[in-house]
């Protein structure tokens, strides 16, 4: 054990007494005393006090109502901002005299104190979930305040990214024996396809069939902080209801010659923008290619979040130059809108009637639509397309839930990780943002559909 990590679980075992005076724990603690404290921590340089009054400023923004926060982080982003006049005379100083000694006294006074202090809290015990879940808290205020709290939250960004390095981080297989608290977060966590009860989990992670891992960090170690659920089957399925049937008939293993990657859930809002689901997808894509070789096709089966929004926006004269069937398309689902009354897909002619013109449609979303930065607008693609993936296959009712229907009209897709081209496609659209689209995906765009047509409707 380190001597940190022994002197944490020392110093959480001490008495009640605080920094703060006799308080009790979660007690409410003035803004003015956390901050003040902050700043005495920051100019710490003993280990034993730094970790004791790191827990008990911890302790002190757990009891935080939510006014109390915001004001904890403005005084964040007021007072523990680099020094502007010492910045700037180390920057000229620079200029003058590009040497080591004065790049080493500008890198230091660049540093926001935000970052010490973070780096500090950090010894705490627990400290590491601590601040994942303070940046959560944080992250509301980015979108009433940005200009004031976004340089709080590149400071969160910057560390997090380091301290998750995926170096850091565990690959651990999630399955029926995985001890009762780590499942139970398994249901919470599931952001895709909701799980209901512990029989459905069994479902999802008792068959021979089915797999699941999860990432962990060290410092959380019973916390997951992304997992995916995989199943193994003998083709793609068409459907995330073939997938979930609770009727159909499990498979052994070495039977199958697909791995889907139908779910994949980010556990802590507090990490978002940290990115580390691109080397789980494919760290476990090797590591079932290695433990079942007769493994030959790795796909997902993915939602498509945004289409129906993207659809409901376009404007008029953008719908006008639409083919006859897309514009059929548009009219069968455009009073259901958003809602979840969505009659028209169990109805086989109204649904059958809407297949090509949707398929067009999503083409066109997939193919063409553009964010400024020229990304495509839809999320899951730009994470699976930024990872090296294919867009292989874009499916009719796909997904019939209220969800999968009311946010993209049933439309599920396929991203095809094709192992030998994985990091070719990844450079490929890193440098220029290239989309790797199959054959069935292109043939479904409509002539003249081209980027110029979607660019001002993302």
């Amino acid at each position: 054990m380190s001597r940190v990590s022994l002197l944490s679980d020392l110093l959480s075992s001490l008495g009640a007494r605080t920094w703060f005076g006799e308080r009790a724990e979660n007690q409410p603690v003035p803004v003015t005393e956390l901050t003040a404290l902050c700043a005495k921590l920051v100019r710490s340089k003993g280990e034993a006090t730094g970790v004791r009054m790191a827990s008990e400023i911890l302790g002190g923004l757990r009891a935080l109502d939510e006014a109390g926060t915001e004001r904890f982080f403005r005084a964040l982003a007021e007072e523990f901002s680099p020094e502007a006049p010492a910045l700037k005379a180390a920057a000229e100083a620079y200029a003058k005299d590009p040497s080591p000694k004065t790049l080493s006294v500008l890198q230091k006074l660049a540093e926001p104190p935000r970052q010490e202090l973070f780096r500090r809290l950090n010894l705490a015990p627990g400290g590491t979930a601590e601040l994942v879940n303070l940046r959560e808290r944080l992250l509301p205020l980015l979108k009433s305040d940005r200009e004031t709290f976004a340089p709080v939250d590149l400071d969160f960004r910057h560390l997090f990214q380091s301290w998750f390095n995926r170096g850091f981080l565990v690959l651990r297989p999630i399955d029926w024996t995985t001890p009762a608290n780590i499942l139970e977060k398994i249901i919470r966590y599931e952001a895709v396809h909701a799980i209901d009860d512990w029989d459905a989990l069994r479902d999802r992670l008792a068959p021979p069939d089915r797999r699941c891992f999860a990432f962990f960090h060290p410092s959380i170690p019973d916390d997951p902080l992304i997992f995916v659920e995989v199943a193994l089957t003998r083709d793609i399925p068409a459907s995330i209801g073939a997938v979930l049937a609770e009727d159909r008939a499990a498979l052994p293993a070495h039977s199958t010659d697909t791995a889907v990657f139908y779910s994949i859930s980010n556990c802590h809002k507090g990490l978002a923008g940290v990115s580390f689901g691109s080397f789980l997808i494919k760290q476990v894509a090797s590591d079932l290619k290695d433990s079942l070789p007769n493994l030959k096709t790795f796909v997902t089966l993915s939602p498509v979040p945004g289409f129906a929004a993207w659809l409901k926006r376009l404007p008029e004269d953008v719908v006008e130059g639409f083919t006859p069937e897309e514009k059929a398309a548009i009219a069968i689902v455009a009073d259901q809108g958003l809602a979840f009354d969505v009659e028209w897909a169990f109805e086989t002619e109204l649904a059958e009637e809407a297949r090509d013109g949707l398929l067009s449609l999503a083409a066109r979303y997939f193919l063409r639509a553009k964010r400024s930065d020229g990304q495509p607008v839809d999320p899951v693609a730009r994470f699976h397309l930024g990872n090296g993936a294919i867009l292989n296959r874009i499916m009719h009712l796909g997904d019939i839930s209220p969800t999968g229907l009311s946010q993209a009209h049933g439309l599920m897709v396929n991203y095809l990780y094709d192992l030998a081209r994985v990091e070719q496609r990844h450079e490929a659209y890193a440098d220029g943002q290239e989309i790797a689209a199959s054959r069935a995906v292109t043939s479904l765009l409509p002539a003249g559909a081209g980027p110029h047509s979607m660019k001002d409707v993302a």
